[in-house]
């Protein structure tokens, strides 16, 4: 029977979903994205993760809105150092703008109709005073007026709303002790957020939907260190998307204060979030405190996965058989690269001390993740390991792989060259060449 794309595609998706239920996740929706005809989408997409068991902080900026409706009215908008001089006048232009989503974004979350993404869906969107404001003041002689920046966060409160799996709205408009309204920025108040909630992931729009690298494509993980070299260079560019810029400085905060990971996906291409979260190589760009694949030790726990790599490459010939009861007294040999949960690439080191050498073999990486030389990687913690046990060599026996062996520096022998014990077991039959590396 033909596995489908849907089959086969909601498989892959399982395990992302089991891991993110019970996660908080705090989606910043600028209002770039909330312009584009696919922001409905974006809406019910974020109503599905809801419906997951995903506990949901959705706050939504307005600014190209703001601006719209500044200009029809006359009135010039105005910034100082990137950041907005909310005057009077402004003022009550802005909390009309922002109260006008607001309503919006709460009415297509409480859609419920036949044949929609929606369809019996029940999600309270809670809305409400969670986040205390203070102005800004004056910064080289210019009053901010309106502007201000987060005070405090009533993370008690949300946990409750999303406790009672809810979904807690915000918006830029954020009232202080004194009783005044003040004007914030969305990434201002998603990034204390995430932070005071210690949420699991914060989540952004821009128009590219990722940062692009270099080679022109987009750059699938970066570190905040990295990421804040990015954006520096962004900040001179007058081109520069505001989304993508707005979002590497919200992520490289939360990162540095302990959120784990941060996405960027695109507004423009329908599902990019879902993609992005429910797929094993996801669409955007994440930000994060540390790699999503961890180079490791392998232990008891890792046997299911490592079979599932080496059983086609056992297969087709390519590694010699194992059964799970030896791979379960070898376990101790083996090295692994572990990507989100699942075992990608795996290697080992068999000692013979007698001889002072050791065997790198059953190198295997999967299929979908040979483009990034793991192997190497792979080939480097072996050859790390064998010098700590001061070995003098590390050989290998291959069939198929010989020029990838010699690249790295490996250099032909013959079976006469092997460790005694490994001479007894040579297989004349699979005629396998021999290569090893000087330490």
């Amino acid at each position: 029977m033909r596995t489908t794309e849907l089959v086969s595609g909601f498989r892959q998706s399982a395990p992302y979903v089991n891991a993110h239920r019970g996660k908080t996740f705090v989606v910043m929706l600028g209002g770039e994205a909330i312009m584009q005809s696919g922001f409905r989408s974006i809406i019910n997409d974020v109503a599905l993760l809801n419906s997951l068991g995903i506990k949901v902080v959705l706050v939504y900026g307005a600014r190209p809105q703001i601006n719209a409706a500044l200009q029809q009215a006359g009135l010039e908008p105005a910034y100082h150092n990137r950041v907005r001089v909310t005057d009077d006048d402004s003022f009550k232009l802005i909390k009309q703008v922002a109260g006008a989503l607001q309503l919006d974004i709460t009415a297509r979350l409480s859609m419920s109709l036949s044949n929609t993404p929606m369809q019996g869906a029940q999600i309270n969107v809670v809305s409400g005073n969670f986040v205390i404001a203070q102005p800004l003041g004056v910064d080289e002689g210019i009053d901010y007026h309106h502007s201000g920046r987060v005070r405090r966060i009533d993370a008690a409160g949300i946990r409750r709303q999303l406790d009672n799996n809810g979904i807690v709205l915000m918006g830029p408009i954020a009232a202080s002790v004194t009783g005044e309204s003040f004007n914030l920025t969305a990434e201002d108040i998603a990034t204390q957020v995430a932070i005071k909630l210690k949420a699991d992931k914060m989540i952004g729009f821009s128009e590219i939907g990722g940062i692009v690298g270099a080679d022109g494509e987009i750059t699938a993980e970066l570190m905040p260190n990295a990421a804040e070299q990015i954006m520096l260079r962004m900040e001179q560019q007058p081109e520069a998307c505001p989304g993508t810029l707005a979002f590497l400085h919200a992520a490289i905060t939360a990162c540095r204060a302990g959120v784990p990971r941060c996405h960027l996906v695109s507004y423009d291409e329908d599902g990019a979030l879902l993609q992005e979260l429910f797929s094993r190589d996801g669409i955007g760009t994440q930000i994060v405190t540390e790699s999503a694949e961890k180079l490791r030790q392998a232990t008891i726990s890792d046997i299911g996965g490592i079979l599932d790599l080496i059983r086609p490459l056992e297969q087709q010939g390519l590694l010699v058989r194992r059964s799970r009861e030896q791979l379960e007294m070898e376990i101790n040999q083996f090295s692994l690269i572990e990507r989100d949960g699942l075992v990608i690439g795996c290697a080992a080191l068999y000692p013979f001390p007698e001889d002072n050498v050791g065997e790198f073999a059953c190198l295997a990486v999967h299929p979908d993740y040979r483009d990034a030389d793991r192997g190497s990687i792979l080939l480097k913690a072996v050859i790390q390991q064998a010098r700590q046990q001061k070995y003098s060599k590390l050989f290998a026996l291959t069939t198929r792989s010989i020029h990838w062996f010699l690249e790295h520096g490996f250099e032909l022998l013959t079976v006469d060259d092997l460790p005694a014990q490994k001479k007894q077991l040579y297989n004349y039959q699979r005629r396998s060449k021999i290569l090893a590396i000087t330490l």
